[in-house]
């Protein structure tokens, strides 16, 4: 079985990342990271493969080509092979520039499962799984807590705010895991050493197929237009708590005065 996995590298969480007030954009100049949730897509496509005996695994990104230095932390975990896509034209994509890329870089691997993170820590758009689900005309199930692999289908128990759902789909389909699914591995010496050694291929928009064009700011839909701070939420009152139980009874009568309970 071929799995692609679509990682992603963000700003690390440690390196408090903020917005470039000039451009709009988030400051990726800092410490990067594997998005974190994705590390949950790449332990459960090991896992598929290792219990199948057979089958290959396919990291697939786009960014800088310094995105390898994030990648390679998922070779080391045991994925087999790493393809990303950077070209300076496909800087300043939106969500539609980026599911179009993604999708021709996933079409030409021609896997039997796409993976994806449920989230990226950067955007949390949590949408990008069904765009490229869209763009390749493939079942798509997010939110997967539980997952079976056989008989050339899926079985998922996917989380909801009402409780869980069954899907079954055929295979290939894309399929968004929630980080409640598994606990990533952490890789050891040797997968380290061995990731090095890893296929690590770089891509650009033309090996791909795709127009300049339809990438980047040029092939984007969306622009912000304006950034703000949040509104203030008001006046507030801070309760210490002394360890004497009396913060307890303040904010009870904090409330009461305002008929709360």
């Amino acid at each position: 079985m071929k799995i692609a996995v679509c990682v992603k590298e963000v700003p690390d969480a440690g390196s408090n990342p903020t917005i470039d007030a000039s451009t709009k954009e988030l400051d990726r100049s800092g410490d990067k990271a594997l998005n974190q949730y994705d590390m949950n897509a790449v332990e459960e496509a090991i896992r598929i493969r290792d219990a199948a005996g057979d089958g290959e695994v396919v990291l697939v990104s786009m960014g800088p080509e310094g995105a390898l230095a994030s990648m390679r932390k998922a070779l080391a975990m045991g994925a087999d092979r790493a393809v990303l896509i950077a070209d300076e034209a496909a800087s300043g994509s939106d969500l539609v520039a980026t599911s179009k890329v993604l999708a021709a870089a996933v079409k030409k691997e021609e896997p039997d499962l796409v993976l994806f993170g449920q989230q990226a820590t950067d955007g949390d758009g949590a949408v990008m799984w069904s765009s490229v689900a869209e763009r390749l005309q493939m079942p798509v199930v997010s939110q997967i807590s539980e997952l079976e692999v056989s008989g050339g289908k899926v079985a998922a128990r996917r989380q909801t705010e009402f409780g869980y759902d069954r899907i079954e789909s055929p295979l290939p389909a894309v399929l968004a895991v929630s980080d409640s699914l598994n606990e990533p591995r952490f890789p050891a010496l040797k997968g380290i050493m061995a990731a090095k050694k890893k296929p690590q291929d770089v891509l650009s928009l033309g090996d791909l197929g795709v127009d300049a064009g339809d990438a980047g700011e040029a092939g984007s839909r969306t622009t912000v237009e304006a950034l703000s701070p949040p509104p203030s939420s008001g006046d507030t009152i801070t309760v210490e708590d002394e360890g004497d139980g009396a913060s307890a009874e303040k904010i009870i009568d904090f409330l009461m005065e305002r008929k709360l309970v």
